[in-house]
C-alpha cells in the first residue's frame, strides 16, 4: 500500500519516495525464494468452485487518508474497509490519525452500509517504529493497549499490521509475540486482527501466525516496475500460500487498482488517471504502463472465489466510475453479474434467486426441501451457475446440487453428484426475469413461498419467475 508523504520522507528523493511509500513488493526480492513468478497473462477464465461459502467471501477495499471520497465508495460491493494510515511510535504510541474527520466519517458510513472498518497500522515507510516495538516487551504492551483504546474510541472492527519488513530471526518471533498479544487482545473484545504481506517467499510470516490471525492481505503487486501484477502473479502467488498450509478462508488476494511505470523512475499512477489518458479498460498496458484492466480482475476474482477467502484492493480511489470500474468488475463476477439476466446462462458464476413474494430462493443447505422464503440472501440462498451441456444448467449450494425430483416431490438440494434430473434450462422472460425448465419438461415455481417449491408447472407465470441478483 502507498503511504503518505510524511514530513520525514520530504527531503528524500523521488526515487526514494518512490520505493518508501508503497505498502507494495518493491524491496520484497530479499524475502523470495526461487524463480521469479512468471510475467505472462493468462487471463482464460476457469470455473467457479468456491473456496469458501460466497457470503462468507471478503471483499476488502483500502482507503488512505490522502485520497478517495467518503461519499462515493460503493459500500454494497464491500465488505471491510481498511483505513490507511495509523503510524506509531518507537515506544508502542500512536502518532495523530491523518485526516481524522475522513476516518470518522467513514467509520459512521460504513457501518451504516453494514461495511466494517479496520484501522491499518504502519505502511510502506511508515511501520519503521515496529522495529523498536517488537524487541521490548513494555514496548508491545503499550502498543496493545493503544491498539485496545483507539478501536474501543473509534468504534473500529479490528486492526491490520502493515510492517515492511521484519527481519528474520529473532525480529520475526517478536513480531509473533506482539501479533500473539494484539490478536489476543482484539479477538477478546470482538474484534479482527490481521496483517498485510508480500505475496511468496514470506518468511518473515511464519506458519504460527495463520492461527492467531483472521486472514492475511496479500499485496500481490509491484513484482517489477511495469506489467507488475498479472494473472500468472496471482496464481503463484495463491499456489505459495496453500502450499504453506494458509487456509483458504484466511487467504486475501490483493489487486492493485493502479499503474506503474516501465522507465526509471517507476512513477504510478491510478487507474482512472490512466483511463483519463486514454488508456482501455479492457486492456493491461498503455504507453510506458501496465495495470490491471476489466478481464484481468474478473479472471483474478474468478480464481479468487476458487481458492481464496477474499480479494484486497490498493486502493479505493484509483477505481473509475461507471462501467469502467474495477471494483464493479470484480462484484459482476462475485454476484453472478448484472440484475438483467443474459439470455445465455452466466456460467461459473454466483447468484441469488428473488421470487414473485419478494423473497429468496434457499437451498435449505440440503436437511430439507427448497423454500422461497428469505428477506435476505446467505449463504444458503446462493448458487453456482454450472454447465451441465447441450445448453443446460446445473445449479449447487453449498456443495450439493439442485434436483427437480422429476416433479414427483417438492425439490431439493442435496445431491452429491448431478444426473439428468438436476439439469435445468434457463429461460429468460420478455420483462427480464429467469424461470427454470426442469429434465422433466416442467417448471420450477416458487409457491409464493407459502409451501416447499416444486418444478411441476405445464406453464410458466408469476409464482415461475425469478429476479436474479436484486
Amino acid at each position: 500500500m502507498r503511504s503518505k508523504f510524511n514530513s520525514y520522507l520530504l527531503g528524500l528523493t523521488l526515487a526514494v519516495l518512490a520505493g518508501l511509500s508503497s505498502c507494495k513488493k518493491d524491496n520484497m526480492n530479499q524475502f523470495k525464494t526461487g524463480s521469479d513468478p512468471a510475467q505472462g497473462n493468462d487471463s482464460k477464465a476457469v470455473s467457479v468452485n468456491n473456496a469458501v461459502p460466497i457470503a462468507s467471501f471478503k471483499v476488502i477495499g483500502y482507503l488512505p487518508s490522502w485520497q478517495g471520497d467518503v461519499n462515493t465508495v460503493q459500500y454494497s460491493k464491500l465488505t471491510h474497509i481498511n483505513y490507511a494510515f495509523l503510524t506509531p511510535t518507537n515506544s508502542g504510541g500512536l502518532n495523530p490519525l491523518d485526516n481524522l474527520s475522513k476516518f470518522t466519517s467513514l467509520v459512521t458510513t460504513a457501518h451504516n452500509n453494514n461495511v466494517k472498518v479496520i484501522i491499518s497500522v504502519g505502511g510502506g515507510g511508515g511501520g519503521d517504529a515496529f522495529h523498536s516495538i517488537v524487541a521490548n516487551s513494555g514496548y508491545r504492551t503499550t502498543f496493545v493497549n493503544n491498539m485496545v483504546n483507539f478501536c474501543n474510541q473509534y468504534n473500529v472492527d479490528g486492526v491490520d499490521i502493515d510492517w515492511e519488513f521484519p527481519s528474520a530471526g529473532t525480529e520475526t518471533n517478536n513480531f509473533y509475540t506482539l501479533l500473539q498479544q494484539l490478536s489476543t487482545a482484539m479477538h477478546n473484545g470482538g474484534k479482527l486482527c490481521t496483517i498485510a504481506s508480500i505475496s511468496v517467499g514470506a518468511s518473515y510470516v511464519t506458519n504460527s501466525m495463520f492461527t492467531i490471525l483472521d486472514w492475511i492481505n496479500i499485496m500481490d503487486y509491484d513484482d517489477n516496475n511495469y506489467q507488475h501484477s498479472t494473472y500468472q502473479s496471482a496464481v503463484d502467488c495463491l499456489s505459495y500460500w496453500a502450499g504453506r498450509g494458509l487456509p483458504a478462508a484466511k487467504t486475501i488476494l490483493g489487486v492493485p487498482f493502479y499503474a506503474r511505470d516501465n522507465r526509471y523512475d517507476y512513477a504510478t499512477k491510478n487507474y482512472n488517471e490512466i483511463l483519463s489518458m486514454g488508456g482501455s479498460p479492457n486492456s493491461d498496458t498503455f504507453q510506458t504502463y501496465g495495470y490491471n484492466g476489466i478481464p484481468t480482475i474478473k479472471s483474478k476474482t474468478t480464481l479468487a472465489l476458487n481458492q481464496a477467502g477474499g480479494m484486497m484492493i490498493w486502493d479505493l480511489g484509483g477505481d473509475a466510475s461507471g462501467a469502467n470500474s474495477l471494483l464493479s468488475a470484480m462484484n459482476s463476477i462475485i454476484t453472478g453479474g448484472t440484475t438483467t439476466p443474459p439470455n445465455s446462462p452466466p456460467i461459473g458464476t454466483v447468484i441469488s434467486l428473488k421470487g414473485f413474494n419478494n423473497k429468496y430462493v434457499s437451498g435449505e443447505n440440503g436437511t430439507q426441501a427448497m423454500n422461497c422464503n428469505r428477506t435476505t440472501a446467505g449463504d444458503w440462498e446462493h448458487f453456482t451457475v454450472l454447465d451441465a451441456g447441450a445448453g443446460k444448467i446445473y445449479l449447487r449450494s453449498m456443495g450439493k446440487y439442485v434436483s427437480s425430483e422429476n416433479g414427483t416431490q417438492a425439490i431439493t438440494c442435496n445431491r452429491t453428484t448431478p444426473g439428468d434430473w438436476e439439469k435445468f434450462d434457463w429461460i429468460v422472460t420478455t420483462d427480464g426475469k429467469i424461470t427454470l425448465r426442469g429434465n422433466n419438461g416442467k417448471f420450477i415455481s416458487s409457491e409464493n413461498g407459502t409451501q416447499a417449491m416444486t418444478c411441476n408447472r405445464a406453464t410458466a407465470s408469476g409464482w415461475e419467475a425469478f429476479g436474479l441478483n436484486q
